[in-house]
């Protein structure tokens, strides 16, 4: 099982500056630019989205696959938001073992170690945090965002994101692996023709430094546990 490595305490305030509306009046188009006002830096994988306020329920969708890959040992993408009752398929495209698992209240599950395509995905049906890893090798930690709503996304390498939705009033939620005090909450207005921005203080702590012989643990584990050639 993965322990996770120890963060310090020290925090920084996360800045989001959301600006844009498309003139279009079925749809709105928001731009979000989310920064760490510490040191300035973009944070990227940092998941938002927008919850309508309305009584009326969420459009329908048909079933959705993703997929999280394992390469490097890593799981990739090490953060994937998804809809509710979205399939997810977990691929193994190293030349070792894994085995994934998750004791999250959204999704317990555990794939029995094997390499190349698993048998079978593992759906998603409840909004929440699954925290995933291996045990095989403890250093491998991932996160699968359920959501129940379809406007959502996450940030790239520049921190930057755009969410498309209808006009009206939603609550703006945003969420990350450092962030501390929970998911940060905010309701927010889309007009169409109309652009806005907004300011997002949320708090994350450091990233944790890197493990002191961590990779030449992970040469040994994987010298051991390399798959058999097949005669």
């Amino acid at each position: 099982m993965p322990r996770v490595p120890g963060i310090r305490e020290s925090s920084f305030r996360l800045l989001a500056l959301i600006a844009g509306a498309s003139a279009c009046a079925s749809a709105s188009s928001v731009e979000l630019t989310v920064v760490a006002s510490g040191d300035g830096q973009p944070l990227a994988d940092a998941v938002f989205s927008l919850e309508s306020t309305a009584a009326a329920t969420s459009p329908s969708v048909a079933a959705t696959r993703a997929v999280m890959d394992q390469r490097g040992s890593q799981f990739v993408p090490r953060v994937l938001a998804v809809r509710s009752g979205t399939a997810v398929a977990f691929p193994n495209s190293d030349q070792i073992q894994h085995q994934v698992y998750s004791f999250s209240a959204t999704k317990r599950f555990e794939l029995p170690l094997y390499a190349g395509k698993q048998v079978g995905p593992i759906r998603f049906d409840q909004p929440g945090v699954a925290v995933l890893g291996c045990n095989i090798h403890d250093w491998m930690i991932g996160y699968v965002v359920v959501l129940d709503t379809p406007y959502f996304g996450k940030t790239d390498a520049q921190g930057r994101l755009v969410l498309d939705a209808p006009p009206g009033k939603y609550r703006l939620q945003a969420w990350h692996e450092r962030q501390t005090g929970g998911v940060a909450m905010r309701e927010v207005a889309l007009l169409a023709g109309k652009p806005q921005s907004l300011s997002i203080p949320l708090s994350v702590k450091a990233e944790a430094p890197a493990r002191a012989g961590n990779d030449r643990l992970k040469a040994l584990q994987e010298k051991f546990r390399r798959i058999k050639p097949t005669p």
